[in-house]
């Protein structure tokens, strides 16, 4: 008797899920906090210049009843943020389109509009961890010389409060500044032990988000962790990798774009210009800048981590 089996026909094929997974993304973060913007701009521009007035020293003298107060000059400082174009895109052809068995255009504009949003988030970060104002190398005085025993302390996140309130920086809602942290970082520091420890302090304040596994605020410092904090290979001494916690006031980082194109990158679908109509760029652009506005806003907080690349 002949069996019709699956060596018989080609019937039998591996099916295929008709959805898309992408890669693992990296949650864009520090663009949200470029909060000086241009929003008295005097007309289209190569940049955007920002004024920042001193204040007048303090009058403590009493005056005299019959003489005039000496009159003083007043100061400022200027800020230039210039404007960049920035953009990526990509290029389909007919034959992929038509067989492919994903929605390839569908896809594709996942990828063009997360991408739109990350690139310019790590033009940001790029910036911000740049900046020299503020910089502690825990345990040492440059990173290059930082080793396995220098982690984050809790001693290193209130001089850099102090520092920031030292100097009038601005918090944010609910009276805290920022910190931008990596994973491996977080590791060491809740893993610190005594009582000034941030795991210590935080379960006395919200043991629910300790049991979810929430950073929280520890001494005025609303941690973010995030694997977009500065990451330096082989950036201590030997081989061990150097981290930065960014640690964030008000008015750190400026941003300035183009009043024609608008504050935040667009999708485009570029014109179909061959022949047979077969190719089809989608892409996105944006024309805007970034700098430092207020450098003592910014303190960069450099250690190693014990779950780094330590070899």
């Amino acid at each position: 008797m002949a069996y019709t089996q699956k060596s018989s026909l080609s019937s039998d094929q591996v099916a295929f899920q008709q959805l898309a997974y992408f890669a693992f993304r990296k949650q864009p973060l520090h663009e949200d906090y470029a909060t000086v913007r241009a929003t008295r701009q005097s007309h289209r521009g190569s940049g955007v210049t920002f004024t920042k007035y001193t204040d007048l020293a303090q009058a403590t003298s009493a005056l005299t009843e019959t003489s005039d107060v000496t009159p003083v000059a007043a100061a400022d400082s200027q800020v230039t943020v210039n404007l960049t174009e920035y953009g990526n895109a990509t290029e389909t052809t007919a034959a992929l389109r038509g067989q492919s068995f994903l929605n390839i255009n569908e896809d594709l504009a996942n990828l063009i509009g997360y991408n739109a949003a990350d690139s310019p988030y790590q033009v940001v970060a790029n910036i911000a961890y740049a900046d020299s104002t503020n910089v502690k190398y825990v345990g040492q005085t440059e990173r290059g010389a930082l080793t396995t025993s220098d982690k984050l302390t809790s001693n290193s996140v209130r001089e850099a409060v102090a520092t920031l309130r030292g100097s009038a920086v601005p918090t944010w809602d609910g009276g805290s500044y920022v910190g931008f942290i990596h994973p491996d970082v977080v590791y060491d520091f809740i893993g610190a032990t005594g009582t000034a420890d941030l795991r210590s302090f935080q379960i006395r304040q919200d043991a629910p988000g300790v049991r979810s596994g929430e950073i929280g605020t520890f001494d005025g410092v609303r941690f973010i962790s995030t694997a977009r904090a500065l990451l330096v290979t082989d950036g201590g001494s030997s081989t061990n990798d150097a981290y930065g916690t960014l640690i964030m006031g008000q008015q750190a980082i400026a941003k300035a774009y183009s009043t024609m194109f608008g504050p935040d990158p667009t999708v485009e679908f570029g014109p179909v210009t061959d022949r047979l109509r077969r190719f089809q760029p989608i892409g996105w652009y944006a024309m805007c800048g970034y700098g430092v506005f207020r450098g003592e806003a910014l303190y960069r907080i450099e250690t190693t981590s014990s779950i780094g690349a330590n070899s």
